[in-house]
């Protein structure tokens, strides 16, 4: 859900006791709508995210690491002027408002101290990044809003800031328990509950909403009139307003299925036994961990949009051709007829004349003696035609040894570019895409722009590195190049190679440093194997491992493929909670 005010309350407290006092040591901007910054406070380094993403805006404490670009923005290249070395005086947020008003006193041109604001509008499809100078006049923003955007309020250099205009709505928290009741009193009768409270208050989500209705009669879809417990109901809307007033907020996690489904600051009973109610920590770590999946997908399907359509594309292509080519050989498998045919043309041709269109005679391969009916060509003589079906039959001879050959070349092609697709899956930035798109212009199935001929710079990214509960190094590949470096060039013979059986996924490396794996580490790093492969959905997936000097890669083998021996095999279920628990970040 997106992030609404009671949920921005909860955090802006939370940043308050992080952050008060902290100074800015470094700002980055990761992505086109979020800015980072690296706060030291008294409490220790923090990082604080503002996003003003439209589909997921929010502020908050991060503990996740992200790529930053080679180049930084201008916006981020105009926070760094203005606000690095800074100190935070003060968190605010208007009553009831997405809104996040940070207060930096920081050191302008002349080394003076000045006052600074950074506001962030969590405001869905308006969310916005906007730099106030002493003033409350706008430096600049993420999103510059014009009279053409907007005629009701401009968001440009140089005017004043004002808040986005309040809806007509009340305030909950403003609003006595007589009021509340008193509009309840006169509501439609006919009209949901929650629809209700989300109409005539300010702030709040429909979560909440549902939230308040479902407990106070044990659905959500309740009409008013239905609600014949009105003093509870009103009671749920009290208690919910006393919580928001003395901030007294948990982050709660909604779990179905071991994925994270839904967030609140108050308890969300309405799921029932469809999902799991898990209390965290903290607000930081609870947007984390909602967001941190949904978040690389969709920096995946942005930055890598058109990688993935043209292997997409390109596997595509050769299922088809693969389907063809199958068709094709089975064609040339069932060819034995044909010479069949040649051979009762010429044992008869003395019984033949020219012009026939069909010739029937006794089938003397066919063990009861049957006839057949042999189509012929008109136009050709008895012996051309026989000459015909021993050049078919010789004809798709030769085509099921090319075929045959090409069909293994087409699986091979297929499954290393559903290998490429699995590896899109395990991108965490742009470098790891750009890795991605040098060995498909490496392979033949990307072209290399012209400009880059003779001066591309090639990147690099470093294999996913993990520690096992012993201590023992785990090193698990992200795509096909890294997968080779580590199998071919940087692990010892000694080391334990493991990779998932008959299932697409990466290359891992149990680095055994000369000695003997222990089978905790060993059973660890068959789950990482799992876990980041094709079967990661399954309870049960088969995990092959063995020293790595069994391993080989065969000459002119795509990158990724190789060959092994001498493997054992274990049956371990996928585990995503144990991958970030023994993650190094």
């Amino acid at each position: 859900m997106p992030m609404d005010a009671v949920c921005m309350t909860a955090v802006a407290e939370e940043l308050r006791r992080a952050l008060a006092g902290g100074k800015i040591d470094k700002i980055y901007q990761p992505g086109r709508d979020e800015v980072v910054l690296a706060v030291r406070g008294a409490r220790g380094n923090v990082r604080l995210l503002l996003s003003a993403n439209p589909a997921h805006p929010r502020a908050q404490l991060t503990a996740l690491s992200r790529e930053n670009p080679d180049t930084p923005p201008m916006f981020c290249m105009l926070l760094r002027k203005h606000l690095t070395g800074g100190r935070i005086l003060e968190i605010s947020q208007p009553p009831m408002e997405r809104v996040v008003d940070i207060t930096i006193e920081a050191a302008d041109e002349l080394g003076d101290r000045v006052r600074r604001r950074l506001v962030l509008e969590a405001m869905g499809r308006r969310a916005n990044l906007i730099l106030l100078d002493g003033d409350g006049r706008i430096t600049d923003c993420l999103r510059r809003v014009d009279a053409d955007m907007s005629a009701q309020r401009q968001v440009l250099p140089g005017l004043f800031y004002h808040l986005p205009p309040a809806q007509d709505k009340r305030d909950l928290l403003a609003a006595p328990p007589e009021e509340i009741s008193a509009l309840l009193e006169v509501a439609p009768r006919e009209k949901q509950a929650d629809k209700w409270l989300l109409d005539t208050f300010g702030g709040l989500s429909p979560l909440l909403c549902r939230e308040l209705v479902f407990q106070t009669c044990g659905r959500t879809d309740a009409r008013i009139f239905e609600l014949t417990d009105r003093a509870r109901f009103l009671d749920r809307i009290a208690w919910a307003a006393d919580i928001i007033k003395e901030n007294n907020f948990t982050p709660y996690l909604l779990v179905r299925q071991g994925k994270p489904v839904d967030f609140y600051c108050l308890p969300v009973l309405q799921y029932g036994f469809e999902a799991e109610l898990r209390e965290m920590e903290s607000f930081g770590g609870l947007l984390d961990e909602f967001y941190e999946t949904r978040e690389t997908q969709e920096r995946v399907r942005q930055k890598g949009q058109d990688l993935i359509r043209s292997v997409t594309n390109a596997r595509d292509r050769a299922a088809r051709k693969i389907a063809v080519q199958e068709k094709e050989l089975a064609a040339a498998l069932d060819r034995e007829h044909l010479r069949q045919w040649g051979d009762l043309l010429t044992s008869n041709l003395w019984r033949m004349e020219r012009g026939l269109s069909h010739f029937k005679t006794e089938n003397f391969y066919d063990p009861e003696g049957g006839e057949v009916d042999i189509k012929l060509d008109p136009l050709l003589t008895p012996q051309q035609n026989a000459a015909r079906y021993y050049k078919e039959y010789n004809k798709a001879k030769t085509a099921e040894q090319m075929l045959t050959g090409q069909l293994e070349k087409g699986r091979r092609d297929l499954e290393y570019l559903n290998s490429v697709l699995e590896s899109v899956a395990l991108v965490e930035g742009e470098r790891d895409l750009q890795e991605i798109r040098q060995e498909l212009v490496d392979t033949g199935y990307l072209r290399r722009a012209s400009k880059a001929k003779g001066r591309e710079k090639r990147v690099s990214s470093k294999p996913m590195e993990f520690r096992s509960t012993a201590g023992l190094r785990i090193s698990v590949g992200k795509n096909n190049t890294q997968n080779d470096q580590l199998t071919c060039k940087m692990a010892y013979k000694s080391d334990i190679w493991l990779h998932t059986q008959k299932i697409h996924g990466s290359h891992v490396i149990l680095w055994t440093e000369g000695g003997e794996p222990d089978l905790q580490s060993l059973n660890e790093a068959a789950v990482l194997a799992a876990w980041f492969s094709q079967g990661r959905e399954s309870d049960r997936v088969p995990v092959d491992y063995t020293p790595v000097k069994y391993v080989k890669k065969p000459a002119g083998a795509r990158p990724g493929m190789v060959v092994y021996t001498t493997y054992q095999t274990a049956y371990v279920k996928p585990d995503g909670e144990l991958a970030k628990r023994l993650r190094v970040k």
